[in-house]
């Protein structure tokens, strides 16, 4: 699959290039991301080149995963969103300052929108997952219409091969309502 751009009324989704090698690096220092997040740890600025370089190009050129920069529409990166084509999950960072304005809800609907819009030809779902505990994730998840299903496993192992119990929920096709039945402290937050 080649690589292209969705756009919302605040944001511009494309590829992440190596003009965003820096600001990847700086976002990807947040202490959230040790906790919650599968990236190396500590982060430097040599991952985030291989990012951009080998791992982003790979995933659309295999078909195995579409990652976009998440940008405001002056084209300053303030995160991304990928999309695991085969499961059909999601995953997203946000940087800290950029963090309940609404940013990411508005991205991961887009994208859900371009999954059911035929994106992925007969799509009937796009999850969700994150470690329990990561209430601005699941923050995210809930204000997109997620429904949430409950705790397992995490689908891949942590950065030290563990795998770390995960919140799970699904988006089903047309429905973006908030649903009950989110953890109290996600709901609470």
């Amino acid at each position: 699959m080649q690589p292209f751009e969705l756009r919302t009324t605040r944001l511009v989704l494309n590829q992440p290039g190596p003009d965003d090698v820096d600001a990847i690096a700086e976002y990807c220092t947040d202490a959230a991301f040790e906790k919650y997040l599968p990236t190396p740890w500590p982060y430097t600025r040599e991952h985030a080149v291989g990012f951009v370089s080998d791992f982003v190009p790979a995933g659309w050129r295999d078909d195995s995963e579409a990652t976009w920069a998440v940008r405001l529409h002056d084209g300053r990166l303030i995160g991304m969103l990928g999309l695991r084509l085969r499961r059909h999950d999601l995953g997203f960072w946000l940087g800290a300052e950029h963090r309940g304005f609404g940013y990411m809800p508005e991205a991961v609907s887009a994208v859900s929108d371009w999954v059911f819009d035929g994106g992925i030809p007969d799509a009937s779902e796009v999850l969700w997952e994150a470690i329990v505990g990561n209430i601005a994730s699941a923050r995210v998840a809930r204000k997109s219409g997620f429904r949430y299903i409950g705790v397992a496993p995490a689908s891949d192992p942590g950065r030290d091969g563990t795998v770390p119990q995960s919140w799970h929920a699904t988006l089903a096709p047309g429905i973006r309502s908030v649903h009950h039945g989110w953890p109290q402290e996600v709901v609470d937050a």
